[in-house]
């Protein structure tokens, strides 16, 4: 037998539970397509991977290259994934994996330089910094600047994956 009228339903809370065809309202859509947000993701992604890259090279005492091109994803898939598609979004990205990297190598030299000194990486990065940086460019070969290129890669094509 056939019912034309659907059997009713128990109310127990549920607003929709008398009307059989209504349906909750979905949602609201990740915020997408946001220059601004994107770059912020990607700064504070690139903040946060130059911070992790540095503590690897001060604990392992070398520069590894698939480090740089891990922190070079990260900000570009942050950067496309809150952002979106914004043409604009993969470039920045990848300017900001250049700095990341290169801050990471930066805080690398200076954990190695603390712990010799026995005082904090802050002291050796606020006080010594002009050192720091002069031993990165004595230390700098073909092979780091391959390293910041391939990061740099890695996240104008991070960006664009994860935008799409």
């Amino acid at each position: 037998m056939t019912q034309s009228v659907p059997p009713s339903q128990p109310t127990d809370g549920n607003p929709f539970a008398q009307q059989p065809d209504a349906v909750p309202p979905a949602p609201p859509a990740p915020a997408r397509n946001n220059i601004a947000l994107g770059i912020v993701a990607a700064v504070v992604a690139a903040l946060v991977t130059a911070g992790i890259y540095g503590g690897i090279v001060g604990a392992t005492e070398y520069e590894i290259g698939y480090a740089a091109v891990g922190v070079g994803f990260v900000i570009g898939f942050a950067a496309g994934k809150v952002g979106g598609a914004n043409p604009a979004l993969p470039v920045v990205s990848a300017i900001l994996s250049l700095g990341a990297v290169y801050l990471g190598q930066l805080i690398g030299i200076a954990a190695i330089g603390a712990d010799e000194l026995g005082v904090s990486v802050t002291t050796v990065l606020t006080d010594y910094f002009d050192l720091v940086t002069k031993v990165w460019n004595e230390d700098a070969d073909a092979l780091t600047f391959v390293f910041l290129g391939i990061g740099a890669f890695a996240a104008f094509s991070g960006a664009k994956k994860a935008a799409a």
